[in-house]
Parts: C-alpha cells; structure tokens; sequence
C-alpha cells in the first residue's frame, strides 16, 4: 500500500469500528438480543465494505458504509433497545462510520480519481 492518502485511512478507521461494533456484545455485555444481532450484523458489513474499499476502490462501497452508519445510527430506536449501553455503542459508532463515508465522498468529489488507460 504505497499511496496512502485521506480515503484510505477513512476506510481504515471503518473497518476497526466496524471490528469494535461486532465485538462490542462480549465487550460491554449487551443483554438484548436485538441489539446483540444488529451489532454483529451491521459491523460484520461495516468492516466487509471497508476491506473492499482498501482492495478495489468504488464510489458505491463508500455510499453503502454512509447507509449503514446511519442505520447503525437509527437502529436503537427502530429495533427498541433506546437507554442501554448498546444504543451509545450504537450511536457513536453509527455516526463515526457515517462521518467518515461523508467525509471520504467529499474528498472524492474534490479530488476525482482518474483513470488511465493504456493507449
């Protein structure tokens, strides 16, 4: 990985709180299993999404990760698991993987990458 710039360590950053979302039910001992399910799931796809955007850059990925941290973001109140520790897990991280992918759009929309073809 030579060419380290802003996205990638946007997608760095997704990918160990998508690794903390998933394990945050043993660390912080969530007792529903609504909440234990939607961590493991959301930061499974979290983390998946930004090991694709470190192998093979697509506008799409960093889209999807906005949609998930939102998720993430709203899913206390929607699957009902609001005042426990897993909704502030939920919370910070839903919002942190929210702000990244925003930030790393920004970024793109700035600075496009180009595309070279061999002509």
């Amino acid at each position: 990985m030579e060419n380290w710039t802003n996205a990638r360590f946007c997608d760095v950053a997704n990918l160990i709180l998508g690794a903390f979302l998933f394990i945050s039910p043993w660390m912080f001992g969530f007792d529903a299993a609504k909440a234990s399910e939607n961590a493991n799931i959301t930061g499974i796809v979290i983390a998946v999404l930004a090991i694709a955007a470190l192998a093979a850059f697509a506008i799409w990925e960093e889209w999807l990760n906005l949609v998930v941290g939102l998720w993430a973001l709203v899913s206390p109140w929607v699957l009902g698991f609001q005042g426990t520790t897993a909704m502030t897990v939920h919370i910070i991280v839903g919002a942190a993987v929210a702000i990244l992918a925003a930030v790393e759009l920004w970024i793109l929309s700035q600075n496009p990458p180009r595309l070279t073809t061999n002509r």
